[in-house]
């Protein structure tokens, strides 16, 4: 295993992928462990539909791709909340309005358009895509989300576990539920060029169910979840480097196992 992973970091691409993966897969554990822990883990999932939808509608018009669809994302992410807020629109509903309009739109514009892309890279994932530009757009989103959670760790606790109490006691919740959301439309996009759009959710959401099973307060949840989404990223870059297989797909794939194990010890626990 060691060699392995020592053999492919001889390769640029290899370490542009393993520095910037590894830096996503904390944001990643990081704002998961909020939206999981309050029910809204299925932002994630609207989020990543969203950003899949805006990039094929800037390559389209020849737009930057990343910089057109941060912006489209943090608009959905902000329309999510307002839904949210309206009690004739649950959240689940928001986020399927959202998530298929933009699926829609960009699959429409690029049709009508008649350009000939390949977006496989956008939906499933690609190592070979992670450019410089990518790498340090993810060190600065990493500096971003851990020196928010060091600095508001009080008020993200509070709005995770008890909304109205966080009111109550002064906190400003829809200041740090627009923070959490714009710092979770960053992480989806730019996560979302490893491993792609229909997998980036996913790593938001399994580290911290994983870490459910063995924690016992909110501390303990995400530091487990931040530990174990970088030993499953390690571990799934490793093995689709060593099979030749989708990076993404891998890194999923080792995560729903550390979930299965993770929820049967603590049955038997």
């Amino acid at each position: 295993m060691l060699i392995s992973i020592f053999e492919m970091l001889q390769y640029d691409f290899i370490q542009r992928a393993f520095i910037a993966g590894l830096i996503i897969s904390i944001c990643a554990a990081l704002i998961g462990s909020s939206l999981v822990l309050r029910r809204q883990s299925m932002i994630g999932d609207g989020l990543s539909h969203v950003a899949f939808g805006t990039v094929a509608i800037a390559i389209a018009f020849g737009w930057a791709p990343l910089e057109f669809s941060i912006v489209a994302v943090i608009i959905a992410a902000f329309f999510i909340l307002c839904l949210n807020d309206n009690s004739k629109v649950n959240g689940d509903a928001a986020i399927a309005i959202l998530s298929a309009s933009a699926l829609a739109l960009g699959t429409f514009i690029v049709s009508i358009r008649g350009v000939n892309i390949d977006l496989n890279a956008y939906l499933f994932g690609s190592v070979l895509a992670i450019s410089m530009h990518d790498l340090i757009a993810s060190i600065i989103l990493g500096a971003a989300i851990i020196t928010t959670f060091i600095i508001l760790r009080r008020q993200i606790f509070a709005i995770t576990f008890d909304e109205t109490f966080a009111k109550s006691i002064g906190v400003k919740v829809n200041l740090y539920q627009s923070i959490l959301a714009i710092l979770c439309a960053f992480t989806v996009v730019i996560g979302m060029k490893m491993l792609g759009a229909l997998l980036i959710s996913s790593l938001i959401i399994f580290p911290c169910l994983s870490a459910m099973q063995l924690s016992k307060n909110f501390r303990q949840n995400l530091i487990f979840s931040v530990t174990i989404s970088i030993i499953c990223f390690i571990f799934g870059l490793t093995a689709s480097y060593i099979f030749a297989a989708p990076a993404g797909a891998s890194i999923v794939l080792v995560n729903l196992c550390v979930f299965l194990l993770c929820f049967i010890y603590n049955k038997l626990r």
